[in-house]
């Protein structure tokens, strides 16, 4: 090769002065060997110093060829540590680069080097912008996905689930409990007409308007209207369609419709007629007032109807403790601090008193209530602990409820509320020793007696059915029981103490799935 460039004489002293110039003597060999191979054979070859400056020329835009490339890629490393995509793709725009450098012409190294690098410029930059909006499409950065597991449907190994599924169990929290607590909410039939009420009761709804503690309270045969009684002096009519979202709670809170004044101190009790048209309500002053109850949709400002207040029962001298009415004969029964019960006829034009009941023997009366499978028959508790069963027509005692010896003395056994069973010759008792009491109207024997809160049992009710009973205690607890095997089903915590008193009165809806409670804290809440 030194022979046919004629370099024999001046090559070693190139190679003492300028040693690995640009590249080496390494560099200066190929591209001597490629110019070689690319000259043709007839072309006359030039002299020494012309090819010694060709030769020159040659390595270095080659060295700086490399040079730039090598910069081009730790940049395009730097941009694409962490993507190996980007990578891959590097790997062959090098493989590329020196592909067109080794079949570059010495003619035109400059202009085609220029041009090479250009063109692969363009084609890295279309690269990052097509990987870049990719990126967007997917929903921002690829190291946000990209890690992220596609959640199994089943584990690979049984007993282990992925984490996944462990933050999704987490999410719901404890209402992922709750489905396996209600099971027996499920298998519940609505149409099954021997367990109407087979369900777990929530608070959905909260009635705050009184400034006192709710005494009594009554639903509406038909509608989902509810009426309260207050020590505050009022009666407040509720419509539980019309609420409006309460702030710090899943219920729903309910702005009453109506309120009834007229007493000159607190309500004690309330009763409402088979008709739903009136109610009545017995007070600490001795009134019994009887009121037609205004339109469901009224609008709360309007002014005051004076036809809403249809009389006064006067009789009783006394504080009016408990009321209860006849469904089918349309009477209506009331207890009284005075001693006495009398028995009414408020639904004609001119009320009557019909009949007056009294037991020097027993005391004063402080519950009272109807015989629901004899019409014509009442029951009234005492403060003696007795109860007695009384003939509405001759005005006689019927059936004495006898105590049995666990009972013997009165101390601490004070009946605060008696009702009647729907369907039974049974009457229930709810005493100030924790106790609920089962007595026998033919016999007047105890049938059954427990011990069913922590505290005073305070109220009573029934469902339409027979099936199931409400309890109400100072406890600050509701309980629903089961009639069949007497025990506890649900307990609901549902009111606060107020001067050691809690729950005064709680009631079944005749008709739809309601319950509610009446509570000392001047709140009533409803159930479904």
């Amino acid at each position: 090769v030194r022979s046919l460039l004629g370099l024999n004489n001046n090559s070693e002293q190139e190679e003492n002065v300028n040693p690995n110039i640009n590249g080496g003597s390494e560099t200066n060999k190929r591209a001597s060997e490629s110019q070689g191979r690319r000259t043709p054979a007839k072309k006359s070859q030039p002299s020494s110093m012309t090819e010694a400056m060709i030769l020159d020329s040659e390595a270095a835009v080659i060295a700086n060829f490399e040079f730039l490339t090598q910069a081009e890629t730790e940049m395009s490393d730097d941009d694409d540590m962490s993507d190996e995509i980007g990578e891959n793709e590097e790997t062959d725009m090098k493989t590329t680069k020196r592909k067109a450098k080794a079949t570059l012409n010495d003619d035109d190294v400059d202009a085609e080097a220029d041009e090479v690098i250009n063109e692969l410029n363009l084609l890295t930059e279309g690269e990052d912008s097509n990987l870049s909006e990719n990126r967007k499409a997917d929903g921002g950065d690829l190291f946000v996905g990209y890690n992220k597991p596609a959640i199994p449907r089943h584990p690979t190994i049984p007993g282990i689930t992925s984490d996944e599924e462990v933050d999704s169990s987490l999410g719901l929290g404890e209402l992922a409990q709750l489905t396996v607590n209600n099971e027996a909410e499920s298998t519940y039939e609505v149409s099954n007409a021997k367990e109407p009420y087979r369900k777990t009761w929530n608070a959905k709804y909260t009635l705050r308007s009184h400034f006192d503690g709710v005494r009594a309270l009554a639903f509406h045969p038909q509608e989902s209207v509810l009426i309260t009684a207050s020590e505050d002096h009022t009666l407040k009519l509720w419509n539980l369609q019309k609420t409006v979202p309460a702030k710090k709670s899943a219920s729903l809170d309910v702005e009453p419709l109506y309120t009834f004044r007229s007493h000159n101190g607190p309500v004690l009790c309330l009763a409402m007629s088979a008709n739903g048209e009136q109610c009545y309500s017995g007070g600490l002053d001795g009134a019994i007032n009887c009121w037609n109850l205004p339109n469901y949709n009224i609008d709360p400002y309007d002014s005051y109807d004076p036809e809403v207040m249809k009389c006064t029962l006067d009789g009783h001298t006394n504080a009016v403790w408990g009321l209860a009415v006849n469904h089918t004969k349309n009477s209506l029964v009331s207890c009284s601090a005075d001693g006495t019960v009398k028995l009414w006829t408020p639904s004609g034009k001119i009320p009557q008193l019909n009949n007056t009941f009294t037991s020097e023997a027993e005391g004063i009366p402080t519950s009272v209530d109807f015989v629901r499978d004899q019409t014509d028959r009442i029951v009234v508790a005492y403060s003696s602990t007795h109860c007695l069963i009384y003939d509405t027509e001759t005005g006689r005692q019927v059936v004495k409820l006898e105590a049995s010896q666990e009972m013997t003395g009165n101390v601490g056994k004070h009946i605060n509320k008696v009702i009647s069973h729907p369907t039974l010759p049974i009457t229930i008792t709810a005493h100030e020793d924790r106790h609920i009491r089962f007595w026998d109207n033919t016999t007047g024997s105890l049938i059954h007696s427990m011990v069913a809160h922590l505290d005073a049992v305070t109220s009573l009710a029934i469902d339409a059915h027979g099936l199931y009973l409400l309890s109400g205690s100072h406890d600050c607890s509701i309980r629903l029981w089961h009639m069949d095997n007497k025990t506890c089903v649900q307990e609901i915590t549902a009111h606060r103490k107020k001067f050691d008193e809690s729950i005064l009165d709680v009631a079944f809806h005749p008709s739809k799935p309601y319950i509610a409670s009446a509570g000392a804290d001047a709140i009533a809440k409803v159930f479904v």
